[in-house]
C-alpha cells in the first residue's frame, strides 16, 4: 500500500515563502503522475501542480503560475511544492497525490494559512 505523507504547512504572512514536502513509501519514479491539490474552506478540491512522467510535463493552475514550483528528489522519494509570494487566497489544506497502475493515492494533507 502506497503512503504519502505531507509536511511543511503552517502559518505564513502574505508575500512569504513556504515549502511543502511529500514523502512517498514507494519510489517516486514508479508513479506516472504526481502532484499537489488543495482545498480551501467551503470549496472543492483544486489542482495546483502536476508532473506527468511520460511527457515530462509539468502543469500549474493559472492562479499559482510563476509563484509555485513542483520538484522531486528521487533519492529521497520526496516531492516538493515551493510556494513563493503567498496570498491569503492560497490558504487551504494541501494534498499530495500520486497515480500508479491505475490507482490514485492521496496523503492526509497539510494546512497552509496565509495571514498577517
Amino acid at each position: 500500500q502506497v503512503q504519502l505523507v505531507e509536511s511543511g504547512g503552517g502559518l505564513v504572512q502574505p508575500g512569504g515563502p513556504l515549502r511543502l514536502s511529500c514523502a512517498a513509501s514507494s519510489r517516486i519514479s514508479s508513479f506516472y503522475v504526481m502532484g499537489w491539490y488543495r482545498q480551501a474552506p467551503g470549496k472543492e478540491h483544486e489542482l495546483v501542480a502536476t508532473y506527468i512522467k511520460y511527457f515530462s510535463s509539468i502543469n500549474y493552475a493559472d492562479s499559482v503560475k510563476g509563484r509555485f514550483t513542483i520538484s522531486g528528489d528521487s533519492a529521497k522519494n520526496t516531492v516538493y511544492l515551493q510556494m513563493n509570494g503567498l496570498k491569503p487566497e492560497d490558504t487551504a489544506v494541501y494534498y499530495c497525490t500520486a497515480s500508479s497502475s491505475g490507482r490514485d493515492y492521496w496523503g492526509k494533507g497539510t494546512l497552509v494559512t496565509v495571514s498577517s
